[in-house]
C-alpha cells in the first residue's frame, strides 16, 4: 500500500506522520488489496478551536474509494477516529462483497469522486469515469464513501443518473427526462 500523507496551512511534522503511519497503515491487514492511502492534515481557521485540525483518508482498492473525514481539537484524536470509521466501512464493504460472491454475481467495482461546495461558487471542478453499474452497486458505493448523493452511468440504459438518500432513510433516483 502506498500512503501519501501531506498538509494543509501546517507542516507535517516527523512524529505526527509516524503516527498516521502506524494508524493508517494498519488498515492494508484488514484489506490487503488496498492500493493507495491519501491521508490531508488541516489546520483550519475556525471559531471552534474543538473542530480546527481536520483528517481526511481517501482509501483506493480495486476501483473502489473509501472516504472519511474527522475534525478535533487535536490531530492525534481526529487520527484515531477516521481510522476506526474507516476498518468499519472496510467491514461493511467486505461483508457486501461476500454476500456478492454468494449470491453468484460480480462484486461491483465503482469509482466515485468527491465534490464540495461552500461557498455559491463553483471552487472545485472534479472530472471522474462513471462506469456502468446497477443501481444497487450505486448505493453501495455511496454508503462506503459517507456521502448523500452519487452519480453513476446506470447499466441499464446507460444514462447518467444521480442517486441520493432522503430525509426518511430511502433512496431517491433522478433520471434523465427526454
Amino acid at each position: 500500500m502506498q500512503l501519501i500523507i501531506s498538509g494543509k496551512n501546517l507542516e507535517v511534522s516527523d512524529w505526527l506522520k509516524e503516527y498516521v503511519e502506524k494508524k493508517i497503515g494498519k488498515l492494508d491487514r484488514y484489506l490487503p488489496a488496498l492500493s493507495e492511502a491519501r491521508v490531508e492534515l488541516t489546520l483550519e481557521k475556525t471559531r471552534n478551536v474543538n473542530k480546527s485540525q481536520v483528517v481526511q483518508v481517501t482509501l483506493r482498492t480495486n476501483g473502489t474509494i473509501m472516504r472519511g473525514e474527522e475534525r478535533s481539537s487535536d490531530f492525534t484524536v481526529a487520527v484515531d477516529t477516521v481510522a476506526e470509521k474507516l476498518y468499519k466501512q472496510i467491514e461493511r464493504y467486505k461483508g457486501k462483497r461476500a454476500h456478492a460472491r454468494t449470491q453468484g454475481e460480480k462484486a461491483p467495482v465503482p469509482q466515485e469522486i468527491e465534490t464540495t461546495a461552500e461557498t455559491p461558487r463553483i471552487v472545485r471542478v472534479k472530472r471522474f469515469p462513471t462506469p456502468p453499474m446497477t443501481e444497487e452497486e450505486a448505493i453501495e458505493q455511496m454508503e462506503l464513501l459517507g456521502h448523500n448523493f452519487f452519480v453513476f452511468a446506470n447499466r441499464e440504459h446507460g444514462k447518467i443518473n444521480v442517486l441520493y438518500r432522503r430525509n426518511d432513510g430511502n433512496y431517491g433516483l433522478i433520471e434523465p427526462g427526454i
